[in-house]
């Protein structure tokens, strides 16, 4: 009689190692920070994550003006206050992005 051990076969895990290497999950996951906590990625990377945050905030504030203006008829009144407040939002967006972590200080 064989001893079993209950223990997977080590060939097995050799096996499995190399497909899931092979099939790239072994990868870690892809974070925007580095372990240092800081901000990685190339220049362009970084400018283009600047870029859709300030524009998303502006985009969604526009939405939300028009629409209420919409709702209440009350034409370019609300869209023209939620503009500043997207931009803001949008600033806000990228003063988190550059500003140090909590665990920095």
């Amino acid at each position: 009689m064989s001893q079993d051990t209950g223990g997977p076969d080590p060939s097995f895990e050799e096996r499995l190692k190399v497909a899931r290497s092979k099939q790239g999950l072994d990868a870690p996951p892809k974070r925007p920070l580095n372990d240092q906590g800081e901000l990685g990625g190339s220049a362009w990377g970084i400018g283009a994550r600047v870029g859709v945050e300030l524009v998303a905030a502006l985009v969604v504030a526009v939405a939300i003006g028009y629409g209420l203006d919409h709702v209440f008829h009350t034409t370019p009144i609300l869209t023209v206050v939620f503009v500043p407040l997207g931009g803001a939002a949008g600033i806000m967006n990228v003063w988190r992005l550059f500003a140090p972590k909590k665990s920095d200080r």
